[in-house]
């Protein structure tokens, strides 16, 4: 009965609207006054899923991209990747694929990846003659690569889910071979519908022209290395490294290129600190509402369920996938990851799957979940900035959805794609 109460007080407060943290809030304090607990035990049970150490990487990290977004780095990372991939069938459509890779790179958050490239993207691609859905189709779906690369925050919350006792430097090196096939596959998908709508290609501007974008965005692609290469190495952790990030783009944007000002340094700040806000009161909560299930013991019951309905790891892990990708259309994705970890987590590692495997694994699905309705959130940011109707852009972007998908199986169904990197490393 508690657990029609936790779940029916859930579904119906999201039915109606509510923010999702008060519905995870909520429905976790109906059930402890069920259970007879003491109420004070969900705001402990809060209190504790935000007062984790690693979790000062969060807003810090957010800070450092929304500064790039504001400072000009995301506009010299686009103009450098038109010079790299421009040429190719489809174009500004590959400019924008590549230009996800760099600043997801530097920002790690698919929304902030939509809403930077999609706002010097999109416009240019309508100019040259692309369909608007093209444009923010690719927009949404390549946003997602951002959370396949460090500095990822999502990998970050998906340790500290997991108990704290998965590395967050491996999670981060895991991410990058699946990123940059994501990557691949999309540029696969936009030249084929590219080439279908007979869209355009733009000229190779020629070696000197590259070499001088290429200068000109070394600043902001020596923030991807200062990142990775620092937690990677055990220099800094992620939480420093985020810190180290802010200080940089500050130095970046304010004494080198000299294009933030102190208005937009205002705004980015406050930005920062509404997405903390936001992010740490669902984790908070998911925590909360999380332990309730630890409490009922729901990861065990699952564990026996699938175990009597299939013994087979690649029928589980399907399984898995499917649940995880119906989850992700109804709900946001941190409060996802706080939520999910501990119940799939302990049954993929009873059907001998790897945790650091598992975790890319569940971010690329959830981020499949942010482009997909009815509350897909950088779908949302990607019609707002191309001022197309999502229903529009749900007829014509299922070519990214399937190569989205295809790049999901494989990381499923090949480890290695994780776990080779990682490995090198160590």
């Amino acid at each position: 009965m508690e657990l029609w109460i936790l779940f029916g007080t859930f579904v119906g407060l999201l039915l109606i609207g509510t923010p999702v943290a008060f519905c995870l809030g909520i429905a976790s304090f109906a059930t402890v006054l069920y259970l007879g607990l003491p109420p004070v035990v969900v705001f402990q049970r809060l209190n504790s899923g935000v007062s984790v150490f690693a979790l000062m990487a969060i807003p810090f990290f957010i800070y450092a991209g929304d500064l790039m977004v504001r400072g000009d780095i995301a506009r010299r990372l686009v103009a450098l990747a038109g010079a790299l991939v421009g040429h190719i069938r489809g174009g500004l459509g590959q400019v924008n694929i590549l230009a996800s890779v760099m600043f997801g790179g530097v920002s790690g958050s698919a929304a902030a990846d939509a809403s930077a490239v999609g706002g010097l993207m999109v416009p240019q691609m309508r100019e040259r003659g692309y369909g608007a859905d093209y444009a923010v189709n690719i927009t949404v779906v390549g946003a997602i690569i951002a959370l396949m690369l460090p500095p990822s925050h999502n990998m970050i919350i998906y340790s500290i889910s997991a108990g704290g006792k998965i590395s967050i430097a491996d999670l981060f090196t895991a991410g990058i071979v699946p990123g940059l096939i994501l990557a691949l596959s999309l540029m696969v998908a936009a030249w084929f519908v590219a080439k279908r709508r007979g869209y355009p290609t733009e000229a190779f501007p020629g070696r000197k022209a590259l070499g001088r974008l290429f200068l000109n965005a070394v600043p902001g692609l020596i923030m991807i290395l200062i990142i990775f290469g620092g937690v990677r190495s055990g220099i800094f952790t992620a939480s420093e490294s985020s810190n180290i990030a802010v200080v940089y783009a500050l130095v970046v944007t304010v004494f080198l290129y000299r294009t933030m000002t102190f208005s937009e340094f205002v705004e980015a700040t406050k930005g920062a600190v509404r997405t903390t806000a936001m992010v740490l009161m669902v984790i908070g909560c998911a925590a909360a509402f999380g332990w309730l299930l630890a409490f009922e013991k729901v990861p065990t019951r699952l564990i026996s369920a699938l175990q009597d309905f299939s013994d087979n790891p690649i029928v589980i892990l399907l399984l898995i996938n499917v649940l995880l990708l119906v989850l992700g259309t109804f709900m946001d994705m941190s409060p996802l990851i706080v939520i999910c970890t501990p119940i799939f987590l302990p049954v993929a590692q009873a059907f001998g799957v790897d945790p650091v495997h598992f975790g890319v694994i569940l971010v690329l699905n959830l981020g499949i979940g942010l482009c997909t309705p009815p509350v897909g959130a950088v779908l949302f940011v990607g019609c707002a900035v191309g001022k197309v109707p999502i229903a529009a852009v749900m007829k014509s972007i299922w070519p990214f959805y399937f190569a989205a998908f295809g790049t999901l199986m494989l990381v499923t169904y090949i480890p290695a794609l994780s776990l080779w990197l990682p490995g090198v490393f160590h």
